[in-house]
């Protein structure tokens, strides 16, 4: 069952979804694309196209995934928290996770391009590719798609809006 949880931060309102004791959203309420990835998400969900995978990156294997997700994300607009060890669920297309799991790849307080991000995953060419795949990630903030710039520097869509990826930004540079 998928279960959900309003989250209000100080970058905007967020809704939390979990599946199966794993985070399956971290989504902007307000974003245009909300209600395509909480689509998304049921469909490829509870027609069992969802492969139980998980982000390789992190698990802590805690209870109750939509008050850790909370909890963590206090602690990382207190600037207590640097990295998510909360358990993920990526659901999506194989790519759409290779990029996902890459982005959980860019440390705290680093921003990437849009390019370097298609390099990392060894597609120096799909850089339309990847830059969609960035924008189905449902997992905002968790998974860091604010990391993510134009080539010449400046901040591109967000599914939270420009302030809102201006506000992390800052948030992860500020001393």
């Amino acid at each position: 069952m998928l279960l959900f949880k309003s989250y209000k931060s100080p970058a905007g309102e967020l809704i939390l979804g979990s599946f199966a004791g794993d985070l399956v959203m971290c989504d902007w309420k307000e974003s245009p694309k909300h209600e395509r990835n909480l689509r998304r998400i049921s469909a490829l969900i509870y027609n069992n196209m969802c492969v139980e995978e998980r982000c390789q990156t992190r698990f802590c294997g805690v209870g109750d995934v939509l008050s850790l997700a909370a909890s963590q994300l206090d602690e990382y607009f207190a600037g207590r928290r640097t990295m998510f060890d909360v358990p993920v669920r990526f659901v999506g297309t194989p790519f759409q996770k290779k990029v996902w799991q890459a982005l959980t790849e860019i440390p705290f307080g680093e921003t990437v391009s849009y390019r370097n991000l298609a390099e990392r995953i060894g597609m120096p060419k799909a850089v339309r590719a990847v830059a969609n795949a960035n924008g189905a990630n449902c997992l905002s903030i968790i998974v860091p798609c604010h990391r993510v710039i134009g080539s010449n520097s400046a901040l591109t869509g967000y599914a939270g809006g420009l302030e809102a990826k201006d506000f992390l930004l800052k948030l992860e540079t500020s001393d």
